[in-house]
């Protein structure tokens, strides 16, 4: 069957496969591109810096914990029609819901205010300074938010996520050792230290946020994706997960080959723009800059999304962008008070940002092992999703990704306690 599809989609016209492409990409692109938000963008730059192609090996667990879990989410969306917050309040009970959702919700506060970091400090490369970046950003998402509708909205991200493509020319113009890449791809050079063990469970962990287990689920209600459009829709998917890996892998690259072959330490990736320029130009420069740029609007703007998606949805309240603000007033003031706090916290002087990061990544690694206890366990029941529940090789595979997500987010936030235990005692 695989075989008869390919020979026919090779008599298609060129023009004609474009845009087949373009029709089923959605959902499964977005949320695999919001995964290198300023965040991530921010761990793959300290990784290459640091450690040069060491770690570009971890991207290959990355890779396939994001097929497994959006593939989970793609199918339980379409076999439910219900999204992710829905289910888990249908099947946990309202108790278990609010306070799990009271942790996301200042989790994701925090999560926005580090977007929202990414684009004050990608435009202060181009010398604007933050108090115009920032509100400026803030009302052009609101508008993109309240005026657009889910179709346009999506093209837009979709356009976004191809504008983060940029970061191949960065590392272009890096010249790296493509030798070397390669090497430390088939035979990685793991190393049993502490800030690199810390830098591992750093970018598996990023891979997979509490919000976008939500966000997923709710676009592909949001769209309208039938169980019959399973297939395409699973294409979708699977090209939103090469496309992460991707870009983290052309981030790691650009700093190893310039920043780390020159010793330099940076602790964000505005850092590693304004480093670039020595070694690698002005225009590799701009480039990482404006991929930054690009990944923090975005990522600014579907985390409030998919906040006030699975809020609304776990305790009732009408949602989604195709709706007027007037009938879903409860989503739109969720949205702009999470967008609100983002944008107050990044505007006041000298804000603890290292500290905002780091209790945000505690709340999700305390919270993102029961959402996927909870996801796994519904997605096998029967009783909610049929014949669709995951099958024996599914399951060794889930219960495995849920188990190392497990040790991840443990270690995340053992691991620097047990190497400082010796210095206090």
């Amino acid at each position: 069957m695989l075989t008869k599809f390919f020979e026919k989609f090779r008599e298609i016209p060129l023009v004609k496969k474009i845009l087949f492409f373009a029709a089923i990409l959605g959902p499964g692109v977005i949320t695999g591109s919001v995964d290198n938000d300023a965040g991530g963008i921010t761990t793959y730059s300290v990784a290459g810096a640091a450690y040069g192609y060491d770690l570009i090996w971890t991207l290959i667990p990355c890779f396939i914990a994001l097929i497994v879990v959006q593939e989970m989410n793609l199918r339980m969306g379409i076999h439910t029609g219900k999204g992710l917050a829905d289910l888990i309040r249908e099947n946990f009970g309202v108790k278990f819901t609010f306070f799990l959702f009271l942790g996301l919700f200042f989790a994701d506060i925090g999560n926005t205010a580090t977007e929202f970091a990414g684009i004050a400090g990608s435009l202060q490369i181009f010398g604007v300074s933050k108090y115009i970046s920032v509100p400026l950003t803030a009302l052009g998402v609101w508008f993109l938010v309240t005026k657009g509708n889910y179709k346009v909205t999506e093209r837009i991200f979709l356009l976004f996520s191809f504008c983060l493509l940029s970061y191949i020319v960065s590392a272009v113009l890096a010249q790296p050792h493509w030798g070397e890449i390669s090497a430390a791809i088939v035979k990685p050079n793991i190393r049993f230290e502490k800030d690199y063990l810390i830098l591992v469970l750093g970018i598996i962990g990023t891979t997979i946020a509490p919000w976008m287990l939500f966000y997923m689920q709710s676009a592909v209600i949001e769209r309208g994706t039938k169980p019959d459009e399973y297939k395409l829709a699973l294409i979708d998917v699977v090209v939103g997960c090469m496309a992460t890996v991707i870009v983290a892998f052309f981030i790691i690259v650009s700093c190893a080959a310039t920043l780390h072959q020159n010793g330099i330490v940076i602790n964000e990736a505005k850092d590693a723009a304004m480093a670039l320029k020595p070694f690698a130009g002005g225009l590799a420069s701009e480039v990482f800059a404006f991929g930054l740029f690009i990944a923090s609007v975005f990522s600014a703007t579907i985390l409030p999304l998919a906040t006030s998606f699975y809020i609304c949805q776990a305790f009732g309240f009408e949602a989604g962008i195709d709706k007027r603000v007037e009938e879903a007033p409860q989503f739109y003031t969720l949205f702009a008070s999470i967008m609100t706090f983002g944008v107050a916290i990044i505007l006041i002087p000298n804000a603890p940002l290292i500290q905002i990061t780091i209790w945000t990544q505690i709340i999700n690694a305390v919270f993102l092992p029961l959402v996927l206890i909870s996801m796994v366990m519904m997605v096998n029941n029967k009783d909610i999703m049929g014949e669709f529940v995951n099958n024996k090789f599914q399951n060794v595979i889930a219960w495995s990704l849920t188990g190392i997500v497990i040790v991840l987010s443990v270690g995340l936030f053992i691991l620097p306690l047990l190497y400082r235990l010796p210095k206090l005692l």
